[in-house]
């Protein structure tokens, strides 16, 4: 694979919203969103981005209260409003017909983006990126799901769950639950997404944001019915020991799609940590037999 670095770009959607972004490649070749999850930003994409650049134009953005995208600072984080920020930078910049790569919260971010734009997305790749109930491990969810029956202030709640959001240990095990070789893991991806959720005001934006999501587990019939109704091909890579996201909810993805390709790999949530090389050249190979 030839390889080519990227470049770091502001968007300016008004004047209190700039959304930054990683971009690489052509703009003659098909263009790949690439939309990241928590705790993290475009960062998680810094290895696959170069690897295939030269085949696709690439764009990541940050969202708003993730990475370096700035909002007013009385934006209301809510999924709706993430996503339709993201669909206007991707007007902003002109993108018309795209790839788009979702993990983690770029699932239900990247489905509302599809939902407001059916037509544009041509090819799906899916990395431990829900959008089925089996998928979310209980283990992980259920003090959500206890979360999600009470008012999003309530004082107990928040202080446990800005708790685990402060306690570097629960980003940590992120990136190394269920990665059979620690070593593989470059430590310089949780340790930016410590320092930058060490900012202001952060673990709030991040609790209501766990609040949050069960807009998104409401909208997954929609999302499902996307996936029936839009025959587009979609790549599943998936990291098999995800105690966030189970193989379940990567195996449910043939039940709604026509066109699905599984590719599973021995390791966890961020499977880009440990089986980028991989995971781009079946980005590359599945894409390229679709054409």
């Amino acid at each position: 694979m030839t390889t080519q670095s990227p470049n770091f770009r502001n968007c300016s959607l008004d004047e209190e919203t700039s959304v930054w972004y990683r971009e690489a490649g052509s703009q003659h070749d098909p263009t790949i969103l690439l939309l990241h999850g928590y705790p993290t930003s475009s960062n998680m994409f810094r290895n696959l981005i170069p690897l295939i650049a030269s085949k696709f134009h690439v764009v990541a953005p940050d969202f708003p209260g993730f990475g370096f995208t700035t909002v007013s600072p009385d934006f209301d984080y809510t999924f709706e409003n993430i996503a339709k920020t993201i669909d206007s930078f991707v007007k902003k910049i002109g993108l018309s017909k795209y790839l788009l790569y979702i993990f983690d919260y770029g699932s239900p971010v990247g489905f509302r983006l599809a939902l407001m734009n059916p037509n544009s997305v041509i090819f799906l790749v899916v990395q431990n990126g829900n959008a089925y109930e089996e998928g979310l491990d209980d283990r992980f969810w259920a003090p959500l799901r206890d979360y999600w029956g009470k008012d999003q202030q309530d004082p107990q709640m928040l202080k446990a769950l800005k708790g685990f959001v402060e306690d570097p240990k629960n980003i940590k095990s992120q990136y190394y639950d269920g990665v059979p070789r620690p070593e593989t893991v470059d430590p310089t991806g949780c340790t930016l997404d410590i320092a930058l959720l060490k900012r202001p005001n952060q673990s709030t934006v991040q609790v209501k944001l766990f609040h949050d999501y069960q807009t998104n587990v409401a909208m997954y019939p929609k999302f499902q019915e996307f996936l029936r109704t839009h025959s587009i091909p979609i790549l599943v890579v998936w990291g098999t020991n995800d105690s966030i996201f189970t193989l379940a909810g990567a195996k449910a993805y043939a039940r709604d799609a026509s066109d699905v390709i599984l590719r599973l790999y021995d390791t966890g949530h961020f499977a880009l940590e440990t089986h980028c090389d991989e995971i781009a050249r079946e980005i590359l190979e599945v894409f390229a037999s679709q054409e």
